[in-house]
């Protein structure tokens, strides 16, 4: 089994991004699934391009990209990802587009098909904290999950697919007042949990994950 694991790089003015930095420090084995890491753009169009090639190239089972969610306090499982994008800043080419559909032929959104219930139970049941999201934002964590879904819909039906948020880590937030981080090595052990529990869990878990607001 091959699983797909991607990071961005960094944006926004950051030095580093704990996506890629956290990917890098995966096993290239975990519980018998071969993991590949790719670093991706972080780039409208561009990104899904750069997603498209790795996965021609590799034909992995399991694709997982992994974003910075600045703000965030724990990792976040996406559940959705939306047909818009509506940039606040710019990307890395200083594109910035405004309430741009990804795909004109696309659904409104689209839904991961990762057991994203079974993946927070086992990062939590490892003492470190996540959750379901129910939004990847408008920026181009969402258009690549987006991007991610549609090739599965349209044309990768048998792979398995979706999104991981993770916190800014502890040096990102020096200088910055009341913004959450987590230690890299968490994230990591995190991003190990979300594989674990996606190569051994063919249909997620049920139990609650929704949110009130």
């Amino acid at each position: 089994m091959k699983v797909l694991m991607t990071g961005f790089e960094p944006f926004g003015g950051e030095k580093i991004n704990p996506s890629f930095e956290a990917v890098k420090k995966l096993d290239d084995q975990i519980v018998g699934a071969h993991i590949i890491k790719a670093e991706i753009p972080t780039v409208f169009r561009k990104s899904i391009e750069t997603l498209t090639k790795i996965i021609e190239k590799e034909k992995p089972d399991i694709v997982i990209c992994v974003g910075q969610a600045g703000g965030r306090c724990d990792i976040t499982v996406e559940r959705v990802a939306i047909n818009i994008d509506d940039a606040r800043i710019s990307d890395n080419e200083d594109n910035q587009p405004i309430d741009k559909k990804i795909y004109e032929d696309g659904k409104n959104a689209y839904f991961s098909n990762l057991p994203i219930k079974a993946m927070v139970k086992e990062i939590n049941d490892n003492l470190i904290p996540a959750s379901i999201s129910n939004t990847a934002g408008t920026f181009v964590c969402n258009h690549i999950m987006y991007g991610l879904l549609y090739m599965i819909n349209k044309k990768y039906t048998n792979i398995k697919g979706g999104f991981i948020h993770v916190p800014f880590i502890p040096e990102q937030v020096i200088g910055k007042k009341n913004v959450p981080s987590m230690i890299l090595d968490n994230i990591v052990k995190g991003l190990k949990c979300s594989i674990k529990a996606t190569v051994e869990n063919e249909k997620d878990i049920i139990v609650s994950g929704g949110a009130i607001c």
